[in-house]
């Protein structure tokens, strides 16, 4: 960076920082206003034409056998007295004192029976509604036989005509039944049995938009009363939700509300319309009766007697909005003049997305946390939100940990510890370099390619080790050693048989055997060539003393020919073209245990290679910065490999790592989280960069969690509700985000094609199921077995036999197919979470047919290698 570039970006940092954070959290509190921005319907003066009432208390049920006592029913018409005269009741047993308070408060009551398939319980409901409507002429005014019994089709419609000719003959007042508009059109007889005609409209369960209700439900009476002109009707039931479960274009808000009631009020006034809104009071017990969550929030009243929107005025959708945006403001103003400050180096639109992200995870923490207030949550809700809300926490975590890396590659002006190639020194100043070659059963062709192009290094100072460790077969390893013979006393030739320690127990043993002189180690795999400079122009980097690695990355050769190992190739190349530049900036690279050069005295002063991890390479170069060390990262192509020959060694290869950095990250624990020799960027890239490895892990758990629950909703929806909107929003967002992330970086930063990027992130999700399981087995695991990554092609096979590496993803993908077509079946679109739940779904499934398609495509591919 330039004298110049560098003051510029250092000039009032701290002031800059706090300028920032406080427009992103204006910002912020003006996205909370103009969600909550209040809307104006046409305001209400006057009584309301009645209520349909339930009194249950909030934590009350009919189902617990747990009835309001004498004072609350009291208190309810008191309180609703104040705003109607007429109240509409739906069963005579549940709290027949009602009637006996009703004519205490002044209050006329629309009595009801309750009528379904009980047909002595409706003998016990028709002669108690006969007597209270003689024992309370004045107060009970109208009386309804049955609510909705055609509708339910729990009885023929003669069966109720004989009820309510029973009712008629034995009362005074007049009588009705109450159903749905459609239903009177389709049994227009009923009308010759009832005195007036009492209709439900619900233009939320048509699916109706709020804005089109009032004049669908205005249509829906009309036609009823140009049906029956000589009958009177009466609206038994109009309402909207407030909260619940989107129907359609139906959306339930507490400003919809608002608006529908009052527009509809305003219009029944005109058109001389009677009604009763439905309902008095939210009744959180009506969830368990079929209608979804929606069935709780039908009350003008909340369920502790709160009036949840003015008759007058505009309305707001949230009224504690200004609270929670200032919470969030807050929660995130410190992190973001930290950010901006310590990152002052980050271009400006860099600095401000990531407040941005700050500010948005912190705001999803706020919504989260108060959302679940606005329900009236069961256990079993509760219990989910306990279990999922850290889960929450921690996508929110990832997804800044993701957006860091975004921004400092797409953002910074330049890399503060880039390095490059360096001019050759002459031979008398070269570091001596012992170059390590561990091998395990490689095809002998393929290891002498890579011996040819040591021996046409341009390098004087150098020697090359050959260590076979535990190949069984002469035929193998006999040749290898004749070629190394042949190519003269540079390269020397060790089989070992039995050896421990896996590679790691190899290459310790050729630490012993390493020439004297040698200031240097370099360890490659048995299937790169080099380039013929890559001692030459790399080593000059050791005479910094602190230097105690150069890696270069892992790169991959004659793939071009072949999809499958193209699209590997590319997946491979995003980690050493994004992720290492951006670990390179603090000193916490990942060490690879292939065209790595390491300081011989800072391996043999640190304890050589551990043999007690599957990941001896990343282990090394965490402990050299534990010593003090750097690591230096040259972003240049010096070697090139062969990818993994099929799909199962691309798992194997992935599980391993994984495996491995869990037990890095379990034996090194205290260097992670402790102060001490690691610097916090160290510390956080070590204990980060595992993270979204750790997403793949919550994704096979959270999957199991999902069919689980899913089976349950289709087989007992009784018990098993749909998932709130507070659980699936941040899991979609977190799916996006992420996608976005990946793909953008992907585009900036590595050199391939549309074609190649969408193959290379097929490929990578496709090994999430693996990882996931390294991961499980790493942290509950002690050891498991190395499996060398085979790199040439295993012939024969069936079709079938290509997907036996991948039965689990298999199975799994085909279980969230049938829960996502249980869903449709069971509960089709009728329910935004119903939708959203089946978008989750099938997201869940994208990395399992992922690996199915992976598999396919190796498979498929052969041997073909260009």
């Amino acid at each position: 960076m330039s004298a110049t570039a560098a003051n510029h970006n250092t000039r009032y940092p701290l002031l800059t920082a706090i300028v920032l954070a406080l427009i992103v959290a204006a910002m912020n509190i003006g996205l909370w206003w103009y969600g909550n921005l209040p809307r104006g319907p046409e305001d209400w003066h006057g009584k309301v034409g009645g209520y349909a009432l339930s009194v249950f208390q909030r934590y009350q049920s009919p189902f617990k056998q747990d009835y309001p006592s004498d004072d609350e029913i009291a208190g309810d018409l008191k309180l609703l007295h104040r705003y109607t005269d007429h109240v509409r009741t739906y069963t005579m047993q549940q709290n027949p004192q009602l009637y006996r308070l009703a004519q205490k408060e002044g209050l006329t009551v629309l009595a009801g029976a309750e009528i379904d398939k009980r047909l002595d319980n409706n003998e016990r409901e028709i002669d108690l509604l006969i007597a209270k409507a003689r024992a309370y002429p004045d107060t009970i005014t109208r009386v309804i036989v049955g609510n909705e019994v055609l509708f339910r089709n729990d009885l023929p419609p003669e069966q109720m005509m004989a009820y309510l000719d029973r009712v008629r003959a034995a009362v005074h007042q007049p009588v009705s039944i109450a159903e749905p508009d459609y239903i009177w059109l389709k049994y227009p007889e009923l009308a010759q049995h009832v005195d007036f005609i009492t209709i439900h409209l619900f233009p939320f369960w048509n699916g109706i938009a709020r804005k089109d209700a009032v004049p669908a439900a205005l249509g829906a009476y009309d036609q009823i009363r140009q049906r029956y002109p000589d009958k009177p009707v009466v609206v038994g039931e109009i309402g909207w939700p407030s909260n619940g479960d989107r129907h359609e274009y139906a959306d339930p808000s507490v400003s919809n509300e608002a608006i529908f009631i009052r527009d509809w009020m305003n219009a029944a006034k005109l058109e001389h319309i009677d009604y009763f809104l439905l309902e008095a009071f939210d009744q959180p017990w009506k969830e368990a009766l079929g209608e979804g969550r929606t069935g709780a929030y039908w009350g003008m009243f909340n369920a502790d007697r709160q009036l949840k929107f003015p008759l007058t005025g505009p309305v707001t959708e949230d009224t504690g909005w200004p609270w929670k945006a200032l919470a969030a403001s807050l929660l995130a103003l410190l992190p973001m003049i930290f950010f901006a400050r310590r990152f002052s180096r980050f271009k400006l639109m860099g600095r401000f997305f990531f407040a941005a992200l700050i500010q948005l995870a912190c705001g999803l923490i706020v919504w989260s946390a108060t959302l679940p207030f606005n329900f009236y949550l069961s256990w079993v809700d509760w219990t989910m939100l306990v279990l999922l809300f850290p889960a929450q926490i921690a996508i929110l975590a990832i997804l800044l940990i993701n957006g860091f890396e975004f921004t400092e590659v797409l953002w910074r002006r330049e890399w503060i510890r880039e390095a490059g190639m360096l001019r050759p020194d002459p031979p008398e100043k070269q570091p001596f370099v012992s170059i390590h070659l561990a091998c395990y059963n490689e095809p002998p062709e393929m290891v002498q390619v890579t011996l040819d192009s040591l021996a046409e290094l341009d390098y004087a100072n150098y020697e090359v080790l050959v260590i076979d460790n535990n190949t069984k077969d002469p035929a193998v390893w006999g040749p290898v050693k004749e070629y190394c013979e042949k190519l003269g006393k540079r390269f020397r030739f060790f089989h070992l048989e039995p050896w421990p320690g896996f590679k790691a127990g190899a290459l310790n043993f050729g630490l012993k055997e390493t020439a004297p002189e040698a200031d240097v180690v370099a360890v490659i795999d048995a299937d790169y060539v080099v380039r013929p400079d890559w001692l030459a122009t790399l080593t000059g980097h050791f005479h910094d003393p602190k230097v105690a690695v150069v890696q270069c990355p892992q790169a991959h050769r004659d793939f071009e020919h072949n999809r499958f190992r193209r699209m590997t190739a590319w997946e491979f190349d995003g980690f050493f073209r994004i992720g290492m530049h951006h670990r390179n900036e603090r000193n916490a690279i990942i060490q690879h245990g292939t065209m790595t050069m390491v300081r011989r005295s800072a391996l043999e002063g640190t304890g050589g290679w551990s043999e007690w991890t599957i990941c001896e390479d990343a282990e090394l170069g965490l402990r050299l910065m534990h010593a003090g060390y750097e690591l230096v990262y040259v972003d240049e192509l010096m070697g090139k490999g062969l990818t993994p020959a099929d799909f199962k060694a691309y798992k194997s290869q992935r599980y391993r790592w994984a495996f491995g950095a869990m037990q890095i990250l379990k034996g090194r624990w205290n260097w992670m989280t402790q102060r001490g020799p690691l610097s916090a960027g160290q510390r956080f890239h070590f204990l980060t960069g595992w993270f979204s490895w750790f997403a793949d892990a919550l994704h096979l758990v959270f999957t199991l969690m999902a069919l689980f629950w899913t089976a349950g909703m289709i087989a007992f929806p009784q018990y098993f509700s749909l998932p709130m909107q507070l659980f699936l929003i941040p899991v979609i967002g977190f799916f996006f985000a992420k996608a976005i992330f990946g793909i953008v970086l992907y585009r900036a930063r590595v050199p391939c094609s549309w074609y190649d990027t969408l193959m290379a992130s097929l490929a990578s999700m496709g090994l999430s199921h693996a990882i996931a399981r390294g991961i499980l087995h790493g942290l509950t695991r002690q050891k498991t077995s190395f499996v060398v990554t085979a790199k040439s092609r295993r012939m024969g096979g069936s079709s079938f036999a290509a997907f036996a590496p991948v039965r689990e993803e298999g199975l799994m993908a085909v279980a969230l197919m049938l829960c996502i077509v249980g869903m449709a079946l069971g509960y089709g679109t009728r329910y935004i979470e119903g939708t959203l739940w089946m978008f989750i779904l099938a997201a869940q499934s994208i990395p399992y047919v992922s690996a199915v398609i992976g598999a396919w495509i190796a498979h498929k591919s052969g041997d073909k290698t260009g």
